[in-house]
């Protein structure tokens, strides 16, 4: 078993390591990233497999890659920064909410109540990564086609619950809202990995307990190429970079 373990692909072992970690209690496990900059070919599957899960609309995107170019000419290179929300430690998100609708959980994901949410976006002028987004509810197809796509009116399962695109009903719709990456809490919860981890083909991240240092994601946390973004404004991220 030990030998069939250290050949299995990434992937089927953070599997196996979020069956483990669900087992714990909440408090005891830290949900993290690491995101190895060096493998990613800036595909942008990992982004459109995030808006696919969360049907999210015109204007509100969880995971962007930025395309960097390093250098001067003639020696120019390329380098591609997948950039979720960070579940910061310290969030400035968190601080500035005057209703507490955003807040960080026990097991490090910081989160965001739709129904208490009021649509300020104080948010999302703190958040330092840019990582926050507002929806308006707005429609990609709305105008350009004889009538809104169905896929566009379907819900989405965030934080566990099915929620409606519908601007004249706040109580089950997330239109109005702040809005950001949840690592895929609702499907965390189900035992399946987030939707931008499961979509990477070069397999450039990796997804699991922080607590656990056996778990493939703490693994990595001692590499020298380890870094963390804006570590000096003191939010202590939970994605974390080798670079």
């Amino acid at each position: 078993m030990a030998q069939l373990r250290q050949t299995e692909d990434v992937l089927l072992r953070m599997q196996r390591e979020l069956s483990e970690a669900l087992k714990k209690p909440v408090g005891e496990r830290h949900w993290g990233m690491v995101i190895d900059v060096n493998r990613c070919v800036g595909c942008n599957a990992c982004t459109v497999a995030c808006k696919a899960e969360n049907n999210t609309p015109p204007g509100v995107t969880y995971h962007i890659v930025i395309d960097e170019e390093i250098g001067s000419y003639p020696n120019v290179s390329r380098r591609f920064l997948a950039r979720p929300c960070m579940q910061c430690e310290n969030p400035p998100c968190v601080r500035v909410c005057p209703v507490g609708a955003t807040y960080r959980r026990a097991d490090g994901i910081v989160v965001i109540d739709y129904e208490t949410c009021i649509g300020c976006r104080f948010c999302v002028t703190a958040c330092p990564y840019g990582a926050r987004s507002f929806d308006f509810g707005e429609f990609y197809t709305a105008g350009r086609t004889p009538s809104t796509a169905l896929y566009e009116l379907r819900a989405n399962f965030e934080y566990g619950r099915p929620w409606k695109r519908s601007p004249n009903d706040r109580n089950s719709s997330p239109v109005g809202n702040a809005r950001k990456c949840s690592f895929c809490l609702h499907r965390l919860e189900n035992e399946m990995l987030p939707a931008c981890i499961t979509t990477c083909i070069a397999r450039a991240r990796y997804f699991g307990d922080l607590n656990s240092p056996q778990s493939l994601v703490a693994q990595q946390l001692s590499s020298s190429r380890m870094m963390r973004l804006k570590e000096e404004l003191g939010t202590s991220p939970s994605v974390h970079y080798l670079l």
